[in-house]
């Protein structure tokens, strides 16, 4: 059966209402909690963490105030990242890990997501039976509008300590431009860099519980990239507002997006002989550039559906070492259970000192062809097959791209969007495609 309320990175919604409304945040912790004792792990606390949004204090104090009728303490971390909530759940002795936040999203949006003890997100599985719970117990949920407030009480700083040990090498002499998109590495990331040895210039680093990804961080780099070249830094860095993912800009103002650093990342291991089966693990998103410049390094490209969870899963299957996706979630498996922006940065930049390389000329050789997304969205989400005119469109375009190109028509998995993706060799041909398309759907869903 699908699921109701997690999507592909948790829960999602505009703070305040359903499914983020106070009784089902208070029904979500009932039911986390009864699954952590049912698993026998009530005797541990759980770890949260929050972006900056003005909702995560709220949203924290009433998912612990649903722990706390079953028994179950709780350790706040307070603003923290993604992939920090992840590692600190992993190595110290929580039940589970709990991020509050909708990553890229407007300030008004939220979300939360689950890791299990060992730092790895919830199956499908068990987020299936915890909605289920929620769903049963949720008539009879007794809310307290007015939690008490959690204070802080968890140290973070093990976390940018194991970031640090991590760098073979410092980045001295380093000059790097930082968007922390007004987020949760607004604090830490800065001061992680500043410790790397780099000299920092940190823009939209100050959060006001409103200001989370508006015109900044990793959906806006036209500010980034116009400092990167003012300044003649060596690189950019964008983070998005939970900072599991990054992308980058190199001296020159060029994007370097996730396919990118995957090709940076994939030829470093490989040339350390550090790519088990030289495979690297992407998304159906990833540009045919990067699979055709894997391919003359002997490298294979495995795709997966879009979300850094599936790609994940097929890491652990595959036994892989790097994998990620085009919007900059990279995932070391060597070091971290989730994508890492922080991490990612790091990675990329001790390359760029150890070849004694730009970042722009550790990106050269992917050739990146015309892509289009048009985002549609809809009321409804009403199966492709169930829509012959989107699938006559669809398999038009693909005779008519002959080989030379892909179309991929997919729901949004956080949002009430159907995305329309073509890629080929040539613009003027992927535009009058995706037109097409848009338009069936458009006539399809009205």
């Amino acid at each position: 059966m699908a699921k109701r309320l997690f999507g592909t990175d948790g829960i999602r919604g505009v703070a305040g209402e359903s499914p983020l409304d106070p009784r089902t945040i208070t029904a979500l912790g009932i039911a986390l909690a009864d699954d952590l004792n049912l698993q026998g792990l009530g005797a541990k606390p759980v770890l949260i963490g929050m972006d900056t949004r003005e909702s995560g204090p709220g949203i924290a104090a009433q998912l612990a105030e649903g722990m706390l009728q079953r028994g179950l303490r709780v350790k706040f971390a307070g603003v923290i990242t993604t992939p920090g909530v992840a590692w600190l759940t992993r190595t110290g002795d929580f039940a589970a890990g709990v991020m509050i936040s909708a990553s890229h999203n407007p300030f008004a949006d939220n979300g939360i997501k689950v890791f299990a003890r060992t730092g790895f997100k919830l199956p499908d599985a068990e987020e299936h039976e915890i909605e289920e719970e929620i769903f049963r117990i949720l008539d009879d949920v007794v809310v307290n509008d007015s939690p008490a407030a959690l204070d802080v009480n968890l140290d973070v700083r093990p976390y940018v300590a194991f970031l640090l040990s991590i760098l073979k090498t410092g980045l001295a002499g380093r000059k790097i431009v930082m968007d922390c998109g007004n987020g949760a590495a607004s604090a830490l990331a800065p001061a992680l860099f500043r410790e790397a040895g780099a000299e920092v210039t940190a823009i939209c680093h100050q959060p006001n519980g409103r200001n989370i990804n508006l015109n900044c961080g990793a959906l806006h780099l036209e500010q980034l990239q116009a400092k990167v070249v003012e300044l003649g830094a060596d690189a950019g860095v964008a983070f998005d507002g939970d900072a599991d993912r990054a992308l980058m800009v190199g001296p020159s103002g060029r994007i370097i997006d996730g396919d990118a650093i995957l090709l940076i990342a994939g030829s470093r291991l490989q040339s350390q002989g550090h790519l088990p089966g030289n495979v690297v693990v992407s998304t159906v998103m990833s540009n045919l550039g990067l699979e055709k410049a894997l391919e003359r390094r002997g490298i294979a490209m495995l795709r997966t559906p879009v979300g850094d969870k599936y790609v994940l899963e097929e890491m652990l299957r595959r036994g892989a070492a790097l994998g990620g996706e085009q919007s900059g979630h990279i995932i070391f498996q060597e070091y971290s259970t989730t994508g890492d922006g922080m991490l990612t940065a790091l990675k990329v930049l001790e390359t760029a000192v150890l070849e004694g390389a730009s970042v722009d000329e550790l990106a050269a050789d992917l050739k990146v062809y015309p892509q289009l997304l048009v985002n549609v969205r809809v009321k409804e989400r009403k199966p492709l097959e169930q829509m012959p005119q989107v699938t006559r469109e669809i398999g038009a375009c693909e005779a008519e791209l002959n080989g030379t190109g892909r179309v991929l028509v997919r729901f949004s998995g956080t949002e009430p969007l159907l995305r329309v993706m073509v890629e080929g060799a040539e613009q003027g041909q992927i535009e009058h495609c995706a037109e097409r398309i848009v338009a069936a759907i458009r006539s399809e869903l009205g």
